[in-house]
């Protein structure tokens, strides 16, 4: 399992610019991350995915959350997340 607090410092630096991670909050520009472990690539409510992300059919969990992390668009080729990735992932 990775490290917490280098965990919540990368979120910090990378990812609420775009996310939110506070249960409630509204969308910024791209879904919601609160409550996304368990939930299927392309299902969290209320945002518009491309059919990449809809037709991978993954449940996000540690190991597939981290794999995504390492390389969004080798993971799901035709996704419209534009990070490019942590290359070294905690």
């Amino acid at each position: 399992m990775g490290d917490a607090e280098k965990g919540k410092k990368t979120s910090i630096q990378k990812c609420v610019l775009c996310h939110t991670v506070e249960k409630g909050r509204k969308y910024k520009t791209r879904p919601k991350l609160h409550s996304l472990l368990g939930l299927k690539t392309g299902e969290t409510p209320g945002f518009s995915y491309t059919d990449a992300n809809k037709n991978k059919d993954r449940t996000w969990g540690e190991a597939t959350l981290m794999e995504y992390l390492g390389n969004p668009k080798k993971y799901i080729p035709g996704t419209k997340m534009t990070f490019t990735g942590i290359k070294k992932i905690l």
